[in-house]
């Protein structure tokens, strides 16, 4: 099942109205700001009857058990029913989902959020014979049968798949036996869900202007980036020292997620957990561990743009409260929907008028669950089911933030609009780790514009600086979360304990190597340690690296179009329909670049410091 697009975001660096933050009252958001469910169900009672129907279809599809040597047409009947099951599976789940989304106070919504998560293991159950069976039969076998049948073409990737993972595969029981431990050991994620986002006491504080505000996961994003200095320290040392309150439990929390991760390890047959993450999709663990030297062999760069950050906020001394905070102070940033669609659109025309007119289609027709309500989940993220358009959840605060979040989260819905327009069902779920570069490619072409569009250098400072957060963010804050992942996985692998205070060792150590705080750079208070349980993709097995490889993708293949080269937006928009066709390092290299290489990284890191380069040379002329 494809996991979710969830974003933290690339963070204002313009002034900021935190006030819209506060959760309101979803039943007076009007309506065309609220997605519109019915297009995937009518109702819960429809929903109901279709889940129903799906459940007690499910053993027809234990029926064709030893049926798939029968003969190519056999074959491909098993396999039309199997995939059948699993879209229509798909669709429903997220339809309780994203119900359960907008109300994490809802328990008969996330009711039905669990009767899907044990649906789909017990779908998984029923179908488990399918992978060791195709093994049963060799690939010469299989080769025979697809030649044979033209209609197998449909099912050839999935099936050299699963021939290159014999290894990792195991019997007909041993596969139902994981299938069925999956339902037990998918619960950490759940438990964190419900309790950071319906049950966690958040602190409340005054600010300087005398306003209380309750400092949940959404104020929190918002008042980070206050322009007053003390207030972000209170928001900084109040909001992550609640979470340090609670390290016992997010740990226990933590733990279960890395344990379930080793039982698939070891049921699979792997070396380590991060093998058997990325064998999903082919992706060598070379690619991962050269991510991670890599940044760490540019971190004097990151730490450059720390210093330009301290020079131009004025302070003695740069601390970790102070990374979001405006570094133009007297820019007006305020982005209502009808103006950050405006410069989305206006951003977007260089991919074609067809990709601009399903952007706008999908603000017009209720795609989008646009404003933050009481109860709803934080964060921001993009889903789709085959048979019906993509939807997006934000937590809109009219921010410049906010802004790039929905031109991010565009970014994912073209990519599934398109692959499941033009991919059948089997190819259309594109790997998760091409799954960021539309979204920041769209971000890319986003801040093009603005700097196109103003000559104003206070503004224009502030876009560029907006720029290298952006890199901070998703370059160098993401790999930083990639190495705590790969590090607490390592000690659990070896048996040592992931209680909070440990991961909270970790943790700290790693950001203050990142932000040189031992240099002076940037000082990391002792409160940031408990920053990793506020963090939700460390429930996404090996998910945040992506982010940063994504990033460098999309930077390269942005550049080419952005500079009006037809050839390389042909072979973009080409990438944004493959879907699944390929694997994701062949997929990119179509595109036009290749992941195996440090060339992407490199690039990226030059960009950051000629964006550097030219802050400074404005700074100078400010003078």
């Amino acid at each position: 099942m494809r996991k979710r697009a969830l974003i933290f975001g690339i963070i204002c660096l313009l002034t900021v109205t935190a006030v819209l933050a506060q959760p309101r009252d979803r039943a007076s958001i009007p309506d065309k700001y609220k997605w519109n469910l019915a297009d995937l169900y009518a109702t819960d009672v429809v929903w109901r009857a279709e889940k129903d129907k799906l459940e007690a279809g499910l053993p027809t599809l234990a029926a064709y058990q030893g049926t798939l040597g029968g003969s190519p047409a056999k074959m491909l009947e098993a396999l039309d029913a199997i995939f059948g099951a699993q879209k229509d599976l798909y669709k429903l789940y997220v339809y309780a989902a994203m119900s359960a989304d907008t109300d994490t106070r809802d328990a008969a919504k996330e009711g039905m959020r669990q009767e899907m998560t044990g649906l789909y293991s017990k779908y998984a159950a029923t179908v488990a014979w399918m992978q060791p069976e195709v093994l049963a039969l060799g690939k010469a076998k299989v080769d025979e049968m697809l030649k044979a049948e033209p209609k197998l073409e449909l099912y050839r990737m999935v099936l050299d798949d699963i021939v290159r993972r014999a290894a990792h595969t195991g019997t007909p029981g041993e596969e139902k036996i994981i299938a069925d431990a999956s339902l037990a050991t998918a619960g950490a994620g759940s438990i964190r869900n419900v309790f950071a986002n319906a049950e966690f006491p958040y602190p409340t504080i005054k600010l300087a202007d005398g306003s209380e505000v309750t400092i949940d996961a959404a104020a929190f994003t918002a008042h980070r980036a206050s322009a007053n200095r003390a207030d972000r320290e209170k928001v900084f040392s109040s909001f992550f020292g609640a979470l340090g309150k609670y390290r016992g439990t997010y740990g226990a929390m933590i733990n279960a997620k890395v344990q379930n991760d080793i039982f698939d390890m070891r049921a699979r047959k792997y070396d380590s957990t991060l093998e058997a993450a990325l064998d999903s999709f082919n992706i060598p663990t070379s690619v991962y561990q050269a991510l991670l030297d890599g940044v760490n062999a540019n971190t004097a760069t990151l730490q450059r743009y720390l210093t330009l950050r301290k020079k131009m906020m004025g302070v003695d001394e740069l601390h970790y409260y102070d990374l979001y905070a405006p570094l133009v102070g007297d820019v007006d940033a305020k982005y209502p929907i009808d103006l950050a669609r405006k410069n989305i659109t206006s951003s977007l025309k260089p991919l074609g008028d067809d990709y601009v007119a399903v952007i706008n289609e999908s603000l017009d027709k209720r795609w989008i669950d646009l404003y933050p309500s009481a109860g709803k989940r934080s964060g921001a993220y993009s889903e789709s089911a085959y048979d019906t358009h993509p939807y997006m959840l934000l937590n809109y605060n009219d921010n410049w933030e906010d802004m790039t979040t929905l031109t991010h989260e565009l970014g994912h819905t073209m990519q599934s609009y398109y692959s499941n327009k033009t991919q059948p069902y089997v190819k259309a779920n594109y790997p998760i780790f091409v799954a960021e570069v539309a979204s920041t490619f769209n971000e890319a072409l986003l801040v093009d514009y603005m700097l196109k569009t103003t000559k104003d250098k206070s503004v224009r400072l502030a876009i560029l600086g907006n720029y290298l957060e952006g890199l901070r963010l998703t370059v160098f804050r993401q790999t930083q979360f990639a190495e705590f992942e790969l590090r607490i996985h390592e000690m659990a692998e070896k048996g040592q304990p992931l209680t909070g205070e440990t991961l909270d060792k970790v943790y700290l150590d790693i950001v203050r190597k990142y932000y040189g705080h031992d240099k002076g750079v940037c000082v990391v208070e002792d409160y940031v340690a408990s920053e990793w349980s506020y963090i939700p993709h460390f429930f996404y097995n090996y998910y945040v690296y992506q982010y940063a490889t994504s990033f460098t993708a999309s930077a390269a293949l942005s550049e080419k179009v952005m500079a009006g080269d037809k050839v390389a937006t042909k072979k973009y928009r080409d990438f944004l329909a493959a879907g699944g066709s390929k694997y994701p390092i062949e997929l990119l290299r179509d595109a036009g670049v290749d992941m195996t290489s440090a060339e992407p990284l490199t690039l990226t890191m030059k960009k950051m410091n000629r964006v550097i380069d030219e802050m400074e040379k404005i700074l100078a002329e400010k003078k």
